[in-house]
């Protein structure tokens, strides 16, 4: 999806950059790891096939990814050595192009447990919510990954369905006026800001 191409959404501890073939090494070697494999339901592409996803992220009008960065580190250090893991919206009924399917991944170990997940999928929600109409979310995860579950369930996500054979839970929220309020106030401290602005010094500062 090429609405966000240049955006980034700048929280308290999570900054949300799009994907771009400069995050692929790092996303590609996290995506070896079969713990993450595992919890996302992946396939391990090789890298070439990992550049081709990116394009195809890119430039698909039903998908719209960010790559998470540590706020505190970025944009003085360059961006892959920030990346902490992505978030994506999925528009997966083309009947209802309100309905996303909202995915997180914390790839680096450090990071997990410390909120940047909470802000990165708040902000991703918030996002979905003002600039591609999206009134509903689902998430779908692995029954065994009780932290991100828990995690929806924070964020007022239901439990509306279990896949037993794909050991998979669907939960759901109807974004109401009610929840749109706060999720708008969950997030009322992110600034939406140029990549292509905010990248320029710290390449002048590199050469």
């Amino acid at each position: 999806m090429k609405i966000n191409e240049n955006t980034v959404l700048q929280g308290k501890r999570a900054a949300l950059v799009p994907y771009t073939s400069a995050h692929v090494p790092r996303y590609h070697e996290w995506m070896q790891s079969e713990e993450l494999q595992r919890l996302t339901a992946s396939e391990p592409l090789s890298l070439e096939q990992e550049y081709e996803m990116q394009c195809s992220w890119r430039d698909d009008a039903d998908k719209c990814t960010f790559i998470v960065l540590d706020t505190e580190r970025w944009p003085g250090q360059a961006d892959e050595d920030c990346m902490v893991g992505d978030v994506n919206l999925f528009l997966t009924d083309p009947e209802d192009p309100t309905l996303a399917e909202i995915e997180i991944m914390i790839a680096e170990p450090s990071y997990r447990g410390r909120g940047f997940g909470k802000e990165a999928t708040l902000m991703m929600m918030s996002y979905g919510v003002r600039n591609l109409g999206i009134t509903a979310f689902e998430a779908k995860i692995g029954q065994e990954n009780k932290a991100s579950i828990c995690m929806f369930k924070k964020l007022h996500f239901k439990e509306v369905a279990v896949n037993s054979i794909f050991q998979e839970v669907t939960l759901r929220l109807d974004v109401s006026d009610q929840e749109r309020r706060w999720l708008l106030e969950q997030t009322n401290h992110v600034e939406e800001r140029s990549y292509i602005e905010l990248k320029l010094p710290a390449e002048v500062l590199e050469t």
